[in-house]
Formats: C-alpha cells, structure tokens, sequence
C-alpha cells in the first residue's frame, strides 16, 4: 500500500491538475516536455528589451527555453502596502503585457518571491499578492486565462543569501515567465514541485546549522 501511495504521488507531481492554485480543470492533463524554441527566444528577446527601456526590470535568457523578467520589490511596490505597484512600474509592465497579449504562441507564469524574515504562511501570502498585482497589468491588456498563471513561492527559490540585506533585496522580487505557449504545463508542473535548493539556500542553511 505504501509503495501505491508513493507512485501515486510521483504520479501526481508531474500532473499539472494538482496546483494548490485551484487551476486544475485546464491543467489535468499531463504536462508535456519543455522543448527550446530557438528561434522564439531569437524573436522575443530584442522586443523585451526594447519593452524594458530605462526601468528597473532586468532581463535573462535561461537554458531552459524562457525568458525572465525581474522586477525588484523594492524598486516596484509601495513600501506600506506589499501589494500597490509603484507607478513608474505601469508602463514597463503594461508594454511587456501588451508585447505577449497581442502574440498567441506566447504565455507567461507570474512568480511572487520573499525573503525569508517573514513566516513560511507571511510570505506565500505576500508573495501572492505581489504576483497578483503584476497579472492583474496583464488582465487588463486582455491576456486569458489559459495563458497566464499565477504562483507564490514565498522564500523557496531565493537568489541570494539571506543572511544579508543585499541578499534579502534581491531575494525580494515578481518574476515574468516567458515562454511558447505550447512549454506552458510542463513550465506549471515545475513550479508546484519542491524546488531544487539553490546555491544561495544552501548556504544559508549551512550558515543556520553552523550558529
């Protein structure tokens, strides 16, 4: 029974249907395999760019066939209200949104990230509502639901240390997940995995069971 039970849940965790988001009706298929589409990120990169033209917004080609937008919590949100987008953020976000809405082939995940001063319940609830606030720019240029997604992973993929505030700044952050539509499930069924730690988490639990 216990060996059913865990090939059940191995079963489950490449399911895209078992999101704790809810989205399970379009996701309960499963996920195919994430191919690079070259010539798409060749297409998309220089517009993106283009897109983010004097902001704050960084931009990175990942291996893995997507293009990641960051923006910095700091530099984006109101400081007294975790969910408030400054206003200088509207227009980059709003011209990355239109760039996707008005391209079929295109989809995007909304990532929200914390550090981890807070509780694991404070920042998946942040981190949310950070998310959230970037998908509602995209909502509104008219991107449908079946190609964009939401996820909070509060302080389950930081970047940097968080034995540091530099660390805990860059932790602080909504990610724009771009990608062909077609890579969009195997992209949602990645997210609802437990991360894979990065350098950055590993050393701040090393740092944690040395004190």
């Amino acid at each position: 029974m216990k060996l059913l039970n865990c090939a059940s849940l191995m079963l489950c965790m490449i399911v895209a249907g078992c999101s704790s988001t809810g989205d399970k009706s379009s996701e309960a298929a499963v996920a195919p395999v994430a191919k690079v589409d070259s010539a798409w990120l060749d297409d998309y990169e220089p517009r993106l760019r283009d897109a983010l033209k004097d902001s704050r917004f960084e931009l990175e080609r990942r291996e893995e066939g997507v293009l990641v937008v960051t923006a910095p919590v700091d530099a984006s949100f109101n400081p007294d209200r975790p969910g408030m987008l400054l206003p200088a953020t509207l227009g980059p976000i709003s011209r990355v949104a239109k760039l996707v809405e008005g391209d079929e082939k295109t989809a995007v995940i909304v990532l929200g990230h914390a550090d981890s001063t807070g509780s694991i319940e404070i920042n998946q609830t942040i981190s949310r509502q950070r998310a959230g606030a970037v998908a509602a720019i995209f909502r509104l240029s008219g991107l449908k639901h079946d190609r964009l997604r939401i996820r909070g992973v509060g302080s389950d993929m930081p970047r940097a240390s968080n034995e540091h505030e530099e660390g805990r700044a860059l932790n602080r952050r909504v990610e724009m997940v771009l990608a062909p539509q077609t890579t969009l499930l195997a992209l949602i069924a990645q997210y609802n995995q437990p991360p894979t730690p990065t350098p950055a988490a590993a050393e701040a639990t090393q740092v944690a069971v040395a004190k």
